[in-house]
């Protein structure tokens, strides 16, 4: 099924974009009362900071991530989502960010999640990430879970 995904930068308020976007949010809410739409309100489109991209196979968008700026050197990886589980969707956006950021001059990506998201822990854990404490909105908040990885 992977062998005709392909990952590209795009607009997040296209309107084939927002389908995975809502899906996204979608499934967060269903599994954990929250979907995550609040952590994605500041967008700055011309900035080279922030990038979101989309993973599609056969013209079908199959999943999607971004990274925002936290600092010159520090992005946060935000809206991860792969629509088919365990077919390398997400670790295949997740390394393309990852070489984004890097090119932006970004030394480490941070990230939230929830410590109920089982899944998404285990991913950013065998994607070489660590847990770090958490920053930032989510510092007093028990149900959160922040990683970090050096891209250097």
């Amino acid at each position: 099924m992977t062998e005709n995904l392909s990952i590209k930068t795009a607009n997040p308020n296209d309107e084939k974009v927002l389908a995975i976007i809502e899906e996204l949010s979608t499934n967060l809410y269903l599994r954990f009362g929250s979907d995550g739409k609040n952590s994605f309100t500041d967008w700055e489109y011309n900035n080279l900071k922030y990038v979101f991209a989309i993973a599609e196979i056969d013209n079908e968008i199959v999943g999607c991530g971004a990274i925002r700026p936290i600092s010159e050197t520090i992005g946060e990886v935000k809206r991860m989502y792969s629509k088919y589980p365990r077919k390398k969707i997400g670790q295949t956006i997740l390394a393309y960010l990852e070489d984004i950021a890097l090119k932006s001059g970004y030394t480490e990506l941070i990230l939230e999640t929830r410590i109920k998201n089982s899944e998404a822990t285990q991913f950013y854990e065998r994607q070489g990430y660590k847990v770090i404490p958490n920053y930032g909105k989510y510092t007093d908040r028990p149900e959160a879970i922040c990683f970090g990885k050096s891209l250097k």
